[in-house]
């Protein structure tokens, strides 16, 4: 989760929501993103999304069976779905989403048993640290 903080880091510095995400494929970081959503003016520029789509490529396959995403904000329903459809192991991540969270807070779409495929949740990882990033930048965005 540190590396993923890391990348939201990135993202806080250059004025996207600070959303950072890595990819772990048999002990190593093979993906890595944060939000570039206003960078490259594309609303699925999520980090989830873009590290899906760098681990896809490093493996050279659609399937991430074996691979655990870690990530700062519990993922949105469009990020969660395609967790879902890479059929990643697990995901990790540390600050519950209250308004869009897909993996659990709203809605389950990452444990929903109409889907093909389930992922193993673990939240709260570095809640308090993931957190104060969002909240420091959404201040900051207050102010201007």
């Amino acid at each position: 989760m540190q590396e993923a903080l890391k990348e939201a880091q990135k993202a806080f510095e250059e004025d996207e929501v600070p959303v950072g995400a890595v990819i772990v494929y048999q002990g190593r970081v093979i993906a890595r993103g944060h939000n570039q959503i206003e960078r490259l003016k594309d609303p699925t520029a999520h980090a989830e999304m873009l590290s899906l789509t760098s681990a896809t490529n490093y493996l050279g396959t659609k399937w991430l069976n074996e691979a655990e995403l870690y990530v700062t904000i519990e993922p949105c329903s469009m990020c969660a779905g395609a967790m879902v459809l890479a059929r990643i192991k697990s995901v990790s991540f540390g600050a519950k989403d209250p308004k869009a969270g897909a993996c659990g807070s709203v809605i389950n779409i990452v444990n929903n048993k109409k889907l093909n495929h389930r992922i193993k949740v673990k939240q709260g990882i570095l809640d308090k640290e993931c957190s104060l990033l969002l909240k420091d930048f959404f201040k900051k965005k207050r102010k201007k």
